[in-house]
């Protein structure tokens, strides 16, 4: 590994090569040029899940610049209902004749040249095959945090993204003002020097428990094609505590704790305070070089990820950088002359989260000097994008064809945070990470854990990626 560029490393470990079937190359109406002002942008819900759901309902409120067309999802009781609830909407606004297209198969929905954007909202392992399929047909997207599973696939999705000039929002919303404006005021006040010299980031993303239950194959639903939905995750028999919930939408699903589908808490809210960290030291398009991490994982458990965990991570700006499950949830931003702290409030991390909210009686934003968020601006005058929601700001970003408030470079950059903590929680030894390369220094063992083998060919995305002729 020492002589090998990250490029021709990843090139490697992701074996790019030829032999998938093509994508549709059929283009949306979108691709040459922004959608005209008064046009509304066509769009397509894939993964009618919790977050789903949510995304859908978010991004259909803004019917002044969007249309939903379609709904798509592996579970056809899901399907039904997203398909209910967008009709259901349109037929509330005085509409009397609502039809919803519904996919089993997303490769559907990218085909249609109608449809100029698609939220991607399927579970963690199958982020960046979807959304780089996406891509790749010319939609713009949203995609759910964390941007992938992997920091291979992030590179990846980055690159097409860019290659393809197409628009993609990451779903780290703590970046807008609505609902938690805490966030941007609180890394805003520290960007531009509001408590001095930036020196310890205290960051608590919650605990998940073991869920005490054997791991036991069941039958899958008829309704539910668990095939596809494993994707390019390792082969395996079908659990409901390890999919989602077969009689609700709304209940947490288990892939969320299974390590082949996502990394635990690391990542689930990971994603969205280290982006909000590194954004306010001004490494949102770098990383940590020094990690030091360690954790519990889950045994003998239907579940697998972490549980109990300490990370240490080093910048090279001097900020040292501590998450621990023993600190409440929330971000804590130490200072040569102050502190402050940001959190969602009361909101809880899980439903078994017994960690309280904040340290300071429940504050959601707390400073030790009210200057520190009443002048927020300092000499260098950073101030963020204006977003006071971050559905409507990706929406006005596919019209105005600039970048939206959380960019695929640095939701690339959240998840490699997330993902190299991972991997030294994994390994259980010091790592040096090089951001500018994006690959462990003179490691081979932890850089072989930038990128995992997909279970079929159809879903290896240096395949996908070699298909489109793009370079990594």
């Amino acid at each position: 590994m020492k002589n090998k560029s990250r490029r021709e490393f990843l090139k490697s470990s992701l074996v790019a090569g030829a032999g998938l079937i093509a994508l549709p190359m059929i283009l949306p109406r979108s691709v040459f040029a922004g959608v005209k002002p008064n046009s509304r942008i066509q769009i397509a819900q894939i993964g009618c899940g919790r977050m789903g759901s949510g995304d859908m309902v978010g991004t259909m409120n803004h019917s002044d610049l969007c249309r939903f067309v379609a709904v798509c999802d592996l579970d056809s009781r899901r399907l039904g209902i997203a398909q209910k609830t967008v009709e259901d909407f349109y037929k509330a606004k005085g509409e009397t004749s609502v039809e919803i297209k519904t996919y089993h198969d997303y490769h559907e929905v990218l085909a249609r040249p109608d449809i100029d954007a698609v939220i991607v909202s399927v579970p963690d392992h199958q982020h960046a095959i979807v959304a780089i399929s996406a891509i790749l047909a010319g939609k713009d997207v949203y995609v759910q945090k964390p941007m992938t599973y992997s920091i291979a696939e992030a590179i990846a999705l980055r690159t097409a993204v860019r290659a393809k000039k197409r628009i993609l929002q990451t779903g780290s919303q703590q970046r807008s003002e609505h609902p938690w404006n805490t966030f941007r005021i609180a890394s805003e006040a520290v960007r531009n020097g509001r408590i001095g010299q930036l020196h310890t980031i205290k960051v608590g993303v919650g605990l998940d428990k073991i869920k005490g239950v054997k791991p036991i194959p069941q039958s899958i639903p008829s309704n539910f094609d668990y095939d596809r939905w494993l994707g390019p995750a390792p082969e395996q028999p079908y659990m409901e505590y390890r999919v989602h919930p077969q009689d609700s939408i709304d209940g947490r699903p288990g892939w969320i704790t299974t390590e082949d589908f996502g990394l635990g808490m690391i990542t689930n809210w990971g994603a969205h305070h280290l982006d909000i960290a590194q954004w306010a030291m001004g490494m949102e398009l770098s990383g940590p070089t020094n990690i030091d991490a360690h954790a519990d994982f889950m045994q003998d458990d239907v579940w697998t990820v972490h549980s109990s965990y300490h990370v240490e991570m080093k910048y090279a700006n001097g900020v040292q950088l501590i998450m621990d499950n023993k600190f409440p949830t929330g971000i804590s931003f130490e200072g040569s002359e102050g502190q402050v702290f940001c959190t969602r409030g009361s909101e809880k991390v899980t439903k078994s989260d017994g960690n309280a909210p904040v340290d300071n009686k429940s504050k959601s934003l707390y400073a030790s000097n009210d200057n520190i968020l009443s002048s927020r601006v300092g000499p260098e005058g950073k101030t963020w994008m204006k977003s006071d929601d971050h559905y409507r700001n990706w929406l006005e970003s596919i019209i105005s064809r600039k970048d939206p408030i959380a960019p695929v470079d640095q939701g690339a950059r959240s998840l490699e945070a997330c993902a190299v903590s991972w991997i030294g929680m994994k390994l259980k030894r010091p790592l040096t990470w090089n951001p500018e390369k994006e690959m462990f220094v003179n490691d081979a063992e932890a850089n072989a854990m930038l990128s995992r083998k997909a279970r079929k060919p159809e879903y290896d995305i240096a395949k996908i990626i070699g298909k489109a002729h793009l370079m990594i």
